[in-house]
């Protein structure tokens, strides 16, 4: 069947090219003809037998001539559908190398003809073989043009650099787009009045407002991937005022491959309007530091452990083991995982870090050389409300990960913060600021040789006991660095606010507010493991990274944000409603404590906060009151906790 096909199309451009040629033979002949008629004022009778002899004899060596040149330059090759400034020229080249030699050839072998008949044939000659070849183009530009004044999408674009003409020029080629670019917006002032392609450029940011409503625009595109994240921010936000659908196109890579088209635009996302570059880490030391290892990812099928698991995929570990107590999101990064890498060496184990005996068991087979602990409760009102589940999860969960890979030769630890453990007003944030000091504490004990005071927690006594022989050798040479990694919110992830505002938008509200004031720093997830894994690569242990987030975002801005996005218009099509804190909660969180003090990193955007120091072994005689009344599930759980956390300061 497609051989057949080929073969009709072979035959269709045959067929082309032989009536093209025979256009040619026509025209350029007609051509000169014509010009000796038009020189004797269009009488034919007045044309002198000698000139009509010298072009008859002429006729067929320029024939040959001319179909030769024609040939050399590819006039019959090119699909004149697409022809462009490229085959003008070599039609103008041919053109003038023909109009030459018709000139040299008629005089020396037959008659020398009126000047005027040399330049009126080249003249014609030339705009018969460009009507032929370009017709077709022309026909195609008017249909488009009557098919763009039908559309219904009136677009105004935004930026009037390389790659919003590359947009412009896609969108008048391509017939199947049903959009219509009716205004340009740039900020550079000498631009302004001129047009491009037939649009005009009418202003700058500040009159997006006024030409969107004179122009009747329902569609905006912003291609200005140079922009600063605060420019486009700023631009962004104008943009919502309108009402109009809002596309982006993501940066300047799409620039360097010359990737500019329609296609390539994206819908504005609420990651575009945080108003901060994103972190550019050099990755290339973590992916060497994590290649030929074992490494474990525990609550490895959530949100910020899954985007853990595919970069660490990616970049050749010996062995990936996934940890998770919840058996469908663990199911599903393993089958993504498996069909992206088939040669993965991939070990996905359900259990929880809270059962010391599991713990053991896996450390004893698959022996970890990196560990990066994901798996803890998040839920600020679901916490409060079971303080004793988040005291055994979160802090006991990790010292029994962190006491296992110590004992099991790990070679780091990362444990995943949050900034809700500096000065915490709810059980979970105190829970994690545990999981810090925990982290503090073993380092403390390790770099002073002292592995061996580490209390084990457990509460199966005897099964999972790291000293069986009693001869301590298994606490001779630890060389576990442990370290903690402190970030704030993660747009998208299971904890995040955007997935609850999205719903709720898509149920027509409406959109539930805490309140009007309350503000937090934001980062994407890939930011947030980029952090993580530099974390674990450049650790020397005991520290904890702070990444500098930027400029708070106010979750009210957010949600009026997200509901514009969604083309509705806050309070009118959406309500929003203000419920009133929650249990635990802060208008604002803080990156660190006022006593810990910033040091920074190679990397500008992230420091290391200066521990603060502790009595650990007082600390460490807390954790065991800790396991005890947790797992009896007392009622003063907070107040034992605030005993230890001294900067958890509890809302009644």
């Amino acid at each position: 069947m497609s051989n057949s096909i080929s073969a009709q199309k072979r035959k269709r451009a045959v067929v082309s090219t032989i009536l093209l040629l025979i256009y040619d033979i026509v025209a350029v002949n007609l051509a000169y003809i014509l010009g000796l008629w038009i020189r004797f004022d269009c009488v034919y009778s007045r044309i002198p037998a000698g000139y009509l002899s010298a072009w008859f004899h002429f006729v067929p060596i320029y024939t040959v001539f001319t179909v030769a040149i024609f040939w050399l330059l590819r006039l019959y090759q090119s699909i004149w559908r697409f022809a462009s400034y490229n085959e003008l020229f070599r039609i103008l080249v041919s053109s003038v190398i023909c109009g030459i030699a018709h000139w040299l050839g008629i005089t020396f072998l037959f008659q020398r003809m009126n000047i005027s008949y040399y330049l009126m044939g080249i003249i014609l000659q030339t705009v018969f073989v460009i009507v032929a070849r370009f017709s077709y183009r022309l026909l195609l530009l008017l249909r488009q043009s009557r098919s763009r004044q039908e559309r219904n999408g009136r677009v105004m674009l935004i930026g009037a650099g390389s790659a919003g003409q590359m947009i412009l020029r896609d969108m008048h080629n391509a017939s199947e787009i049903s959009d219509e670019v009716v205004c340009i917006i740039d900020d550079d002032v000498n631009k302004w009045g001129r047009f491009i392609d037939g649009v005009p450029i009418v202003g700058g940011r500040d009159d997006i407002l006024s030409s969107a409503d004179k122009y009747r625009v329902n569609k905006i595109y912003l291609a200005i991937p140079s922009a600063t994240a605060e420019d486009r921010r700023d631009i962004l936000n104008i943009c919502q005022e309108t009402g109009c659908e809002l596309r982006n196109l993501p940066g300047m890579y799409q620039l360097v491959l010359g990737d500019i088209t329609v296609s390539a635009m994206k819908k504005v996302s609420v990651e575009d309007l945080l108003g901060r570059e994103p972190i550019r880490a050099n990755m290339e030391d973590v992916y060497a530091f994590i290649q030929g290892k074992i490494v474990m990812v525990t609550g490895g099928g959530g949100s910020i452990g899954s985007e853990l698991c595919r970069q660490i995929a990616a970049h050749n570990p010996r062995q990936l083991i996934i940890f998770d107590i919840y058996e469908n999101n663990a199911y599903d990064i393993q089958l993504e995982l498996g069909e992206k890498y088939p040669d993965l060496d991939l070990v996905t184990l359900i259990g929880s870090v809270r059962d010391s005996r599991r713990i053991f068991e896996v450390f004893e087979k698959y022996r970890p050389q990196i560990v990066y602990h994901a798996a803890a409760h998040k839920h600020v009102p679901l916490m409060e409300d079971s303080p004793n589940e988040a005291i055994k999860n979160n802090s006991l969960g990790t010292y029994k990960t962190a006491y296992a890979a110590m004992v099991h030769g790990c070679e780091r630890f990362v444990l995943i913060s949050t900034d809700k453990a500096v000065n915490p007003t709810n059980i979970m944030g105190a829970s994690k600021r545990l999981c810090e000091m925990i982290i503090q504490s073993f380092d403390s004990k390790i770099k002073a040789g002292k592995a061996n005071e580490i209390p084990q927690l457990f509460t199966h006594s005897g099964l999972e006991n790291a000293d069986k022989d009693g001869t301590g050798e298994v606490f001779q040479n630890i060389k576990t660095e442990f370290v903690a990694v402190r970030f704030g919110n993660v747009l998208g992830s299971n904890g995040s606010v955007i997935p609850i505002f999205r719903r709720q938008i898509e149920n027509g509200g409406p959109v539930t507010v805490t309140h009007p004031d309350i503000i937090r720093y934001f980062m994407t997830i890939p930011e947030a493991v980029s952090l993580v894994m530099l974390a674990g690569t450049y650790a020397h242990g005991g520290e904890i990274f702070v990444l500098d987030m930027g400029s708070p975002v106010k979750i009210d801005t957010l949600a009026r944000n997200m509901i514009k996005l969604s083309g509705y218009k806050p309070d009118v099509d959406i309500k929003i409603e203000y419920t009133g804190l929650r249990p635990g909660e802060k208008l604002y969180e803080e990156r660190l404590m006022a006593e810990e003090g910033l040091q920074k990193t190679e990397n500008d955007l992230i420091s290391i906060g200066h521990p603060i120091p502790f009595e650990v072994d007082e600390f460490f005689e807390g954790m065991k009151g800790l396991m005890k009344a947790s797992y009896s599930n007392k009622d003063d759980i907070e107040d034992r906790v605030a005993a230890i956390v001294t900067t958890y300061k509890r809302k009644r």
